[in-house]
């Protein structure tokens, strides 16, 4: 696992704060960057109750092979009883989200202090497909 605070050249950067992994990409995660990325954050949803942030904000683009990795690592930590948050502020982000409906099934917070100090929220869509 990565040490809290560093940065790799996928494009990942992970550190702690008050017992909550943050994990911040950056870049485009697409069909090439995706598989590398999914392989990290299977690291970081392994343990029992992952609390996981999965910041958004320097990411550029996002497709569907980004949009499948998150959601692989929601299902990962829902099925271990645990709690995913994501934070996005870019348009284009944003709008790929609502676009896909992907915006109703995550707990989506524009800044980071914002979902590190969000309540978990109440009937949250199941673990998808």
């Amino acid at each position: 696992m990565v040490e809290a605070g560093s940065r790799t050249a996928d494009g990942l950067r992970v550190r702690g704060i008050d017992g909550v992994v943050v994990a911040e990409l950056r870049g485009e995660i697409d069909i090439l960057t995706a598989p590398a990325l999914s392989v990290r954050l299977d690291a970081l949803t392994a343990p029992a109750a992952p609390d996981l942030v999965v910041d958004l904000r320097a990411v550029t683009f996002l497709d569907c092979r980004g949009l499948a990795m998150l959601c692989r690592a929601r299902n990962r930590v829902l099925s271990r009883g645990g709690r995913l948050r994501l934070v996005a502020s870019d348009g284009h982000i944003l709008r790929v989200m609502r676009l896909t409906r992907l915006a109703r099934v995550f707990d989506v917070s524009a800044g980071l202090a914002e979902a590190l100090g969000s309540p978990a929220p109440a009937g949250l869509p199941p673990a998808l497909p």
